[in-house]
């Protein structure tokens, strides 16, 4: 996978040197070594689009979401102890700008895209952020989510790779695989080598799951693009 991926890039850098042939690596902006940035997903900005239609007209929240998740690390956990300055880089101004932010926060608490939890600043002092992509797929299933977008958020994570929206299921539910987790009692023993052995043969079993789950999940978007190209 790492020899494809150098190919793909080396092919686009040789296109790159030959359209903008005066242009350097010091003059473009990010790379491996650059410093302050945010785990983006690719999909972000149909996400956002999808996220304000939900909201309502007049009461956009996807530009509010970027900027909370440009402020996130590994965790998906945030304090949310600078109120006024996110309420400005999210653009909001003036004397309502605090209130109109809140009210953005709030909404996105109430469609699901993050859970919110009160504290020293209040109701809204902690964010955590679950995944969007879970998210959508149970407003689709809702039938919130116009299809022309859904079918493009579908096949473009196709694209990217990106199989979350197949760990929910036609009833909205994660997805859990037939072999559930031990109770609390069982993992606080220790775990012998036959144990070993008999979880190693599980996680095969999951991956084989997940796996055909895909491929029915690529089939069925392989159909939506047959009929909307007819």
């Amino acid at each position: 996978m790492a020899k494809k991926k150098n190919a793909v890039l080396e092919r686009q850098l040789q296109v790159r040197s030959k359209l903008w042939p005066d242009v350097t690596d010091a003059m473009l902006w990010g790379g491996e070594n650059a410093q302050g940035f945010s785990m983006v997903p690719r999909l972000m900005p149909l996400m956002m689009s999808i996220m304000d239609d939900l909201a309502g007209k007049g009461f956009p929240v996807g530009q509010t979401y970027l900027e909370l998740w440009c402020r996130l690390r590994e965790e998906r956990f945030l304090t949310l102890n600078r109120p006024e300055e996110m309420a400005f880089h999210a653009g909001f101004s003036g004397q309502r700008a605090l209130r109109t932010w809140k009210d953005r926060v709030r909404r996105l608490a109430d469609l699901g895209f993050i859970d919110v939890q009160d504290g020293p600043l209040g109701d809204l002092s902690y964010a955590i952020f679950v995944n969007p992509y879970h998210v959508l797929k149970r407003h689709f299933l809702s039938g919130k989510i116009n299809s022309a977008k859904w079918q493009a958020l579908v096949i473009r994570a196709l694209e990217i790779g990106a199989y979350d929206l197949d760990e929910i299921d036609e009833y909205g539910k994660l997805v859990v695989d037939d072999h559930k987790e031990t109770d609390t009692e069982d993992q606080e023993q220790k775990v012998d080598a036959t144990e070993q052995t008999e979880t190693a043969k599980v996680g095969a079993e999951k991956h084989s799951g997940r796996y055909r789950l895909r491929k029915k999940h690529r089939a069925r978007a392989a159909k939506q693009t047959e009929k909307t190209t007819e």
